[in-house]
């Protein structure tokens, strides 16, 4: 099935590098997301500003909903710059750069506002340059909100309440290790296949942003949602190195202040978005807003995860967020 799927996948990238255009440069953005989600639409909208504001040097082709296969897929194809452009979560990246899975650590960007300043600054930047050395370039940080949990079990107010439940996550070793701390039984599954995995039971629960529980509908298989906000669901913005390099330098600063439009587009679109569809749902599925108290005993849970993957993203680099973020263990 695989291997059918990347055939198809080669020929219909094929099929988009033989179409007759007077680009100068033909670049294929591909990612898993619906188009009617915030990030789906800054895709296109990205698409247009690009081709625009190039004069029509630049070709984009955005190819969503996982047409050519998972993160993991669409970055490998990246890397053969069979794909140049990819919104990959960062959590997945980080299968391929170790330092990625810092920005998944729960609770290690406590706030939307902490978000930004971390993301957006030096940090943020030391973190993306690690994937040159991987054949990506990175460019920026966009992003589907914060991560929520939801279950079949009963309600989750503290962390001994995910004991023993089975928790649906990504192919992802900080997220697996997050809840094997926190005592469930994580099972990494595909995207894809999570409604049915929910509605077969094979797991109880999982987690995502407000933005993807809505465009997968898992609050139709689901009974329980409590709004933890524990790890911040970001997507690296990258493009294949050898793509970004075969720019001039003025097509260049065209896709950069593009990427960061489509980036703030992204957050603006699913902050609008979560406020708007938050509340078509509580009909649908039990939700629970944790209390200050309740989520400073996640936040004290959520350290010793931080000390288990120190040696992989290096003290340094936690210690660079904690000082932006002013958190960190008392």
């Amino acid at each position: 099935m695989k291997a059918m799927f990347k055939c198809a996948a080669v020929a219909a990238l094929a099929g988009f590098a033989g179409t007759a255009s007077a680009a100068d440069f033909k670049f294929n953005f591909a990612h898993v997301l619906m188009e009617d989600t915030p990030n789906g639409k800054a895709a296109r909208a990205f698409e247009k500003e690009v081709e625009e504001k190039s004069g029509g040097r630049i070709d984009i082709n955005v190819i969503p909903a996982g047409g050519l296969g998972g993160d993991v897929d669409i970055i490998e194809q990246l890397q053969a710059n069979l794909v140049q452009i990819a919104i990959p979560p960062t959590a997945t990246l980080g299968n391929f750069e170790p330092k990625m899975q810092v920005l998944d650590l729960p609770y290690i960007l406590p706030s939307d506002e902490m978000m930004t300043k971390v993301l957006d600054g030096e940090v943020g930047r030391s973190i993306l340059d690690t994937l040159d050395q991987h054949g990506m370039y990175g460019v920026n940080f966009w992003g589907a909100g914060f991560r929520q949990i939801t279950n079949n079990v009963k309600p989750i107010t503290s962390v001994e309440d995910l004991n023993g439940i089975k928790m649906r996550t990504m192919q992802a070793p900080v997220i697996l290790t997050q809840y094997n701390e926190w005592g469930a039984n994580p099972t990494a599954m595909a995207f894809a296949e999570v409604y049915s995995g929910l509605q077969a039971g094979v797991v109880d629960g999982q987690e995502n942003p407000i933005a993807n529980i809505m465009a997968m509908k898992f609050y139709e298989v689901q009974k329980h949602m409590t709004l933890t906000s524990h790890a911040y669901h970001g997507y690296a913005a990258v493009m294949s190195k050898d793509a970004w390099d075969s720019l001039p330098e003025d097509l260049q600063q065209v896709m950069t202040q593009a990427f960061d439009n489509a980036r703030d587009l992204a957050r603006d679109l699913t902050t609008q978005y979560e406020q708007e569809k938050l509340s078509e749902i509580e009909s649908d599925i039990a939700i629970h807003r944790l209390t200050d108290t309740e989520k400073e005993a996640f936040i004290q849970a959520s350290y010793k995860v931080h000390e288990a993957f120190a040696d992989v993203v290096t003290p340094e680099l936690i210690s660079s967020i904690y000082e932006v973020t002013g958190a960190g263990p008392q």
